[in-house]
């Protein structure tokens, strides 16, 4: 049995929508920090740093959203979400998810954790304007890379797609300037029904 320990719309939506791609069976646990869930032992088993995600595989225990998303669709795409291995289309994926999670996704991280993430003590707001500046630089690289295709390597829907969609979704809910060729292809990504189902799973709206 696969379980997901995350909280809705938090980089475990990435991995809840990957499964649903996958089509695989598995369940959900809404990890509530208020209320204490982050002490809960069967979690820490799962992640020991207290972070979502964290996902159990049959007994292996996986955190980091990236990774996660990675050896779900090693182990079971059976081709789907991944090029193959060795190829030009695989660097050029590489290249997209080091991008991503490196370039792109931490000055929202930076924004999140200065706005409500830390503790109050901690937040920097000064910090804000650069995060956005960082954030304006990367997204102008990532809308020239684009390419013309649906997706990040043409026909194929890939890991990278998720990983990019759902970071778009971030800094929309931040309400960040995204150019234009990022905001149609964020716009046609998130409207698979793999990210509508797994994030239905994660709001417990599931039918």
């Amino acid at each position: 049995m696969i379980k997901l320990y995350g909280i809705p719309r938090s980089r475990s939506l990435r991995v809840s929508w990957t499964l649903e791609e996958l089509g695989l069976d598995w369940q959900y646990r809404h990890i509530n920090f208020a209320n204490g869930d982050a002490n809960d032992p069967e979690f820490l088993a799962a992640n020991p740093c207290a972070k979502v995600p964290a996902l159990v595989d049959n007994g292996v225990a996986i955190s980091e959203s990236a990774a996660i998303v990675l050896y779900l669709a090693e182990k079971y795409g059976e081709g789907q979400l991944l090029p193959k291995a060795g190829t030009a289309e695989s660097a050029l994926h590489h290249k997209w998810i080091s991008f991503i999670i490196s370039e792109l996704e931490q000055p929202l991280w930076t924004m999140g954790k200065h706005k409500f993430a830390l503790p109050e003590a901690q937040r920097l707001p000064a910090i804000l304007p650069v995060a956005k500046w960082e954030f304006d630089k990367a997204a102008a690289i990532a809308e020239k890379w684009l390419p013309e295709s649906e997706f990040l390597l043409g026909e194929q829907f890939t890991v990278a797609d998720i990983l990019l969609g759902h970071t778009l979704l971030w800094a929309t809910r931040f309400e960040q300037d995204i150019p234009p060729k990022l905001t149609a292809y964020s716009d046609r990504i998130t409207q698979r029904p793999a990210m509508a189902k797994g994030l239905a799973k994660e709001e417990g709206k599931a039918e």
